[in-house]
């Protein structure tokens, strides 16, 4: 039996979050779904998720349609299934601790305060497991982190962070090809300006 990667997009289900910066995760495979010619058309384990064969492995891109802070289970009930140790396993997501448009790849660590990370981490029994966090900023004075996250954005942040998710593709994609230090080496490089 061929290997099975397995890659998670988290975000939030309805058109009424699809432009918001806590939905990063399900652009990130949104792109990815197009880079690998994989169709996001099935339905299972509470997700939307495709799965095909790429460079002598088997893919599945997968995006949770529980609400954000409840992603843990399908993620959980995916990795049950198919009986799949967590190095096998990329959550992709936003952060706040970052710069809008920056990437960090870690190959473990804690939810650091996001509560989509926290509950998958819960379920899983473990945080030993890659991710791929796309940076959104913090919010502004007297804006809460919730509104933050899930208001709109306009052109020229959008702008920014599509290019990072698209960056994010690409490094999703290294790593179903390479070792996550060098996706690390390559895609945890700061900025040398910030972009306007």
């Amino acid at each position: 039996m061929l290997p099975l990667r397995v890659i998670v997009g988290l975000g939030n289900p309805g058109l009424r979050y699809a432009q918001t910066r806590h939905n990063l995760g399900f652009w990130v495979i949104d792109r990815l779904s197009e880079r690998l010619g994989i169709s996001l058309t099935k339905h299972k384990f509470g997700a939307k998720y495709g799965a095909a064969l790429f460079r002598s492995q088997r893919i599945m891109l997968v995006k949770p349609q529980s609400f954000m802070n409840r992603s843990g289970r399908s993620v959980a009930d995916v990795m049950n299934f198919y009986q799949l140790d967590l190095d096998n396993l990329l959550v992709v997501y936003d952060d706040m601790d970052l710069a809008p448009g920056s990437l960090r790849v870690k190959g473990s660590g804690s939810a650091g305060g996001h509560k989509g990370m926290g509950d998958i981490i819960q379920h899983l029994g473990s945080d030993n497991f890659p991710r791929l966090r796309v940076g959104v900023g913090q919010p502004p004075p007297f804006v809460s982190a919730a509104d933050y996250v899930l208001q709109g954005i306009d052109a020229a942040e959008t702008k920014i962070l599509e290019e990072a998710a698209t960056r994010a593709a690409q490094a999703a994609e290294m790593w179903l090809q390479e070792d996550i230090l060098s996706v690390m080496n390559l895609y945890n490089r700061k900025q040398t300006k910030m972009e306007t």
